[in-house]
């Protein structure tokens, strides 16, 4: 069976009661549940990882080359995750970077992501629904 990689990074673990006007209800088990659901007619499952930490997001990222594409919410990493930049540079699969919120109608420092350049896609304030729109990408990027 193939596998979809679902990485997200800090803070993102308390999904639904963390700010819930900003990033909505869902939890980040709800979500994993909707991208599963999206791929499982491909025969695709979900690898869900979430960290605390950049180390163990770039471990992540590096044990799993061998899924079809990955789907990464890296949380505040955007803006100066550079190790898990150099990660998601050499993972060898399409893959979009997600955001719950509107970075761009948010804060200045939130308007720029050091990963998006290498992303296949980028989808921002869609909530939960953006990681199902990625994983509806993903299905169309990627054979098999």
């Amino acid at each position: 069976m193939r596998k979809l990689l679902l990485l997200n990074g800090p803070n993102l673990g308390i999904l639904g009661k963390r700010e819930p006007e900003v990033y909505g209800t869902s939890t980040l088990a709800d979500i994993e549940e909707s991208v599963a659901k999206t791929v499982a007619d491909r025969g695709w499952q979900v690898t869900a990882v979430q960290r605390e930490s950049e180390g163990e997001l770039v471990q992540a990222v590096q044990d799993n080359y061998g899924t079809v594409g990955a789907i990464v919410n890296p949380g505040a990493l955007m803006i100066a995750g550079w190790s898990l930049r150099d990660a998601l540079a050499n993972y060898p699969r399409p893959w979009i970077e997600v955001h719950l919120s509107n970075v761009w109608a948010r804060e200045s420092f939130r308007h720029e992501s050091v990963l998006a350049p290498l992303a296949s896609g980028v989808i921002v304030g869609l909530g939960a629904d953006g990681y199902r729109l990625a994983a509806l990408a993903l299905l169309a990027k990627t054979a098999g």
